[in-house]
Formats: C-alpha cells, structure tokens, sequence
C-alpha cells in the first residue's frame, strides 16, 4: 500500500497564505507532519497567477528537505509538465489527474507518456459526471484505459480512482466505490492499480467522527485490493493501522476486527458482522460504522451513540 499525505492542500486557508507567500517554513512543517507517508500529494488547484511556478516551487522543497516521493496534483496542465521538469525522479511521480474528459486526458497523458510517470485516472467524464454506480465507473474505466494503452501508457504506472463520496450526503455510494475498487482490480488484463482520496468518505461529518470514518472505510478498501491511497499524513493511528494489514499482524485487540473486516471484502458484497466485543466501546464503534458504510444502517452525525 501507498500512502500519499493530502496535507499540502490549496483548499486548506494557511496552506494557501503559505503558497501565495512562498512560505518555506509552512511547508516543512506539514511535510514533518506527513513524514510516516511514502509520498506527499502537492495540490496547488490551478496554480494561475500569483500561483503560478508554485509546483516546480514545492517540488524543490519536497526533494530536499524530506525523503517523501511526490504526487504533484494540479488542474493546470503547464505547471504539471514543470514540476515534472524539476524533479529527480519523474518515472516515480503520480501525475493527479485526469478524468474522461478528450481534451484534459491528452494532455496529462500526453506528460505521463513523455515522463513515465505513474498515472491517477478519474472514473469520471464531463457527460455522466460520477456515476451512481460500480458498473458506470467501470464502464469509463473501461474506456479510459483503452485510450491509455493505444497512447503506449504502461498499465503498471495507471491507478484508477473510483471518486469515493461523502456517506454523509449519500451513503449507499460507499458500498459503490468499494464495489468499483474490486471490479477494476478483477477486470482488467494487464491489470492496473487503485487510489482513493479516502477524506472524502468522512467530508461533512463531524470532526470528531471523521477519523473512525476514515479508518473503517480504509480498512474496507484494502481488503478490496486498494493500492494506493491519499490520506491524512497527521493520523498516526490511520497509518499505523495501514501498516498492520500490509503485515497481517494484530498489534492491539481492535486489529483483529479490523483485519476480519478487511477480509470480508473477499465476499463482498455479502457483509457479514464478524465476531466482536460487544463490552468493548471501541470495537462497537467500528461496526456501527462498518454498517453504515455497507448501508446496513442509517448514517446520521450522532450514529455511534445509537
């Protein structure tokens, strides 16, 4: 599994402030903070204007300063091909991203071709917007990777993002991006890879309930065979739980359940509760969840209390 920090993010107000400014200082305090990740996504939206060579600008401080690879995540097209002009490594970078639509795919795919860079491709078209369901992302999928192979695109570099939507606004498309992770990965030949910007499962959630969101519903993904993911870097509890799967090592009594989760994905779509603790605060928490994602439940902000 990788682990992409989603923290250098221009949505984020001091992260902006700290783009505009040039503030290095910013900077290197959110990549300490991620520094238990594999690489670091650096979104800096549009990157027009006053923004603009802020990619190659990040790429420097990255490169320097942390042993962090680097996702460079921009809707603008030339400051992607000048970060990936910068950097030591282009053949490592993820390229963040296209989705179906003819005029944005070739010219991503276009650097990604010229840099062999590694490739996050959106199940999403300007046509169907995201679909509702498994099958429509897999569709676009389906096409996307098409037109990526007859360009000479190496599947190996192409991780498919199924676009994972608030359970908050509507929760059966939980189960749908799950869905999806599972299909890509059965479906294609040469197969490809996964990511997912996994905040997005918890976005309108209370804050105190995003981080058991997240972890429930990652924990879901890898055992549907995730590969990669873009995450919170300053959730210790969120890595260390990454890195207990990938070992298959219980550390503490909670791994068990999740590790009974992540392998129920193996006969997803028929969830099953696995045995737990039913004194035990904690491990109810990540099955109310667990049933909330599977759209077993009702999600509402106060479901763990229920």
């Amino acid at each position: 599994m990788i682990l992409i920090g989603e923290n250098i993010h221009i949505i984020s107000p001091k992260i902006r402030e700290a783009l505009l400014a040039r503030d290095e200082g910013v900077i290197l305090s959110v990549l300490d903070k991620q520094k238990n990740m594999d690489y670091a996504d650096l979104n800096a939206g549009p990157a027009k204007g006053e923004l603009k060579g802020v990619i190659p600008w990040l790429c420097d401080i990255t490169e320097k300063h942390s042993k962090l690879g680097i996702s460079i995540d921009t809707t603008n097209a030339d400051e992607m091909a000048s970060g990936l002009m910068r950097v030591r490594k282009p053949e490592e970078v993820f390229v963040n991203s296209t989705g179906n639509d003819e005029v944005r795919f070739e010219k991503i795919t276009d650097l990604a071709l010229e840099f062999q860079s590694r490739l996050i491709e959106l199940t999403l078209s300007k046509e169907t917007g995201i679909p509702k369901t498994a099958d429509g992302r897999l569709e676009i999928a389906f096409e996307m990777y098409e037109n990526s192979l007859a360009k000479g695109i190496n599947p190996e570099k192409i991780f498919f993002d199924p676009l994972v939507l608030p359970v908050s606004v509507d929760q059966s498309q939980g189960v749908e991006a799950l869905g999806t992770i599972k299909m890509i990965k059965e479906s294609f030949d040469p197969p490809v890879k996964t990511v997912i910007g996994l905040s997005n499962i918890s976005n309108g959630s209370p804050t105190g309930l995003r981080p058991l969101i997240n972890r429930v519903f990652g924990v879901l993904a890898y055992g549907a065979g995730l590969d990669a993911v873009i995450a919170d870097g300053g959730d210790d509890e969120l890595v260390r739980i990454f890195r207990m799967l990938e070992k298959n090592t219980p550390e503490k009594e909670t791994d068990r359940l999740y590790l009974s989760l992540a392998e129920q994905m193996s006969e997803f779509p028929d969830f099953e509760v696995p045995d737990y603790d039913r004194n035990n605060d904690e491990q109810c928490k990540i099955i109310k969840t667990a049933e909330i994602i599977f759209n077993r439940k009702i999600y509402s902000h106060s479901f763990t209390l229920i």
